[in-house]
């Protein structure tokens, strides 16, 4: 806790992020994103989930 009695409350901004499925003709909620390297997280949802996703290159693989 702060001793300052002069200090604004800080205010706690909430946004909500909107995240639709992107498999074509979808209007599902887009709940599973995936991110490979730097690019752009794709946003799918449980019925269109990406099943070919990269494992990681060490630690546990199905």
């Amino acid at each position: 806790m702060s001793d300052e009695t002069t200090a604004a409350p800080r205010r706690a901004t909430s946004i909500l992020f909107e995240h639709w499925c992107e498999h074509p003709g979808c209007k599902a909620w887009g709940g599973l994103g995936y991110d490979i390297g730097k690019g752009e997280t794709r946003w799918l949802c449980f019925e269109h989930k990406w099943t070919d996703y990269r494992q990681p290159r060490y630690g546990n693989t199905p």
